[in-house]
């Protein structure tokens, strides 16, 4: 019985991931399109940030229980929703964003998390 419940919660959260991967993707394409701030070379490093965006989304939540979505946690979740944006450029070649390129994303990271919460599920 506790190895079906573990079973679960690793499904869980490897859907919660997905749909992090997913909704990063959308945020870093929007926001790409719309502002100079943001810069993605191609499909490849568009998902691939997408994978390092919700792994320190995850990170940051487990090691210090903050919410870091945009408004998880009202200002302090969306600087740390600015700082990751920013801090994805410095693991995924092809990706470069500025300072108002991550705080657009967070703001635009922050309205689809909105209208497609992940931990809703």
């Amino acid at each position: 019985m506790a190895d079906l419940n573990n079973a679960r919660t690793e499904t869980f959260n490897i859907t919660h991931f997905i749909i992090r991967v997913i909704v990063g993707s959308v945020v870093f394409a929007i926001t790409s399109y719309v502002t100079k701030g943001l810069s993605i070379s191609g499909l490849l490093p568009l998902v691939v940030s997408a994978i390092v965006l919700a792994a320190l989304d995850y990170l940051v939540t487990r090691i210090f229980g903050l919410d870091a979505t945009p408004f998880g946690k009202g200002i302090t979740g969306f600087i740390l929703a600015a700082a990751i944006i920013y801090a994805t450029q410095f693991f995924v070649s092809g990706f470069e964003v500025d300072f108002w390129g991550a705080v657009i994303g967070a703001l635009i990271y922050g309205i689809i998390d909105a209208v497609i919460p992940a931990k809703a599920m």
